[in-house]
């Protein structure tokens, strides 16, 4: 079978998606094997790589189990089950809408002191590329959220671009320097507006803010940035999809 493309989706997950089809449906039962990675190439006119992906996928999902010299099988699923968060991709954790527009107020070179070092999990004197501004939406002058980032020293010729090209400053990071981002985490916290946070997204002071701080780490555990937006409480919404995973018995 041929996959659907064109498609949103990577190449590995419309495999996925497909064998796992599959197997719900019971053309590959319970402890039955799955076809070669060959087979499935053919089958799926993908390359053996994106085949291997998809199956390294099934496998943490509790689909299948594989096993050096004996292809990969069907699992048994267990009773016991998790919820997990689906992400595909780090696009899918910081998607803005296209009309999202960032407006850089200040950018600077800081040195960070003890209080912002603990804050972004850097070292207290290490250089920092501040940029400082506000998210619009087309054809709205009241600002979604206010965006303070921070990028690592190394990193700072970013800089530039951010504003002028319609990118993620982390794939500007990645373009300009050849660097992979590996991996976000984020932190999501509620608290009383700060009376100058107040005044640039045109709050009462007593209004509560949302900060989603996300910090954006390379294949080698290096802080290449960190990203702290604040909502107004009553413009923020978090929506994630958490899809069931099923342990091996």
């Amino acid at each position: 079978m041929r996959l659907n493309l064109p498609s949103f989706k990577p190449l590995y997950q419309q495999v996925v998606d497909a064998l796992r089809d599959e197997i719900l449906r019971g053309k590959y039962p319970v402890g039955s094997q799955l076809p070669t990675e060959g087979v499935l190439s053919q089958q799926f006119s993908v390359s053996r790589h994106t085949v291997r992906e998809a199956l390294r996928y099934l496998r943490s999902d509790g689909l299948v189990s594989s096993r050096q010299g004996a292809g990969t099988t069907v699992a048994r699923p267990s009773a016991a089950s998790t919820y997990v968060q689906e992400i595909e991709s780090i696009n899918d954790l910081i998607q803005y809408a296209a009309s999202i527009r960032y407006k850089v107020e200040s950018s600077e070179v800081i040195a960070a002191d003890a209080t912002l070092a603990t804050n972004i999990g850097g070292i207290a004197g290490q250089n920092w590329l501040r940029i400082e501004g506000l998210r619009y939406e087309d054809n709205n002058n009241k600002p979604v959220c206010r965006t303070v980032v921070y990028v690592h020293t190394d990193f700072a010729g970013v800089g530039r671009l951010v504003g002028r090209r319609n990118s993620a400053i982390y794939e500007l990071i990645e373009d300009l320097y050849g660097e992979k981002i590996a991996e976000v985490e984020q932190v999501i916290n509620a608290y009383s507006v700060p009376e100058n946070v107040a005044v640039e997204l045109a709050l009462e002071l007593d209004a509560v803010i949302v900060e989603v701080r996300r910090t954006y780490l390379t294949t080698t555990r290096k802080i290449a940035e960190v990203a702290v937006n604040q909502y107004p409480a009553d413009r923020f919404t978090l929506a994630m999809k958490l899809r069931r995973r099923t342990p091996l018995a």
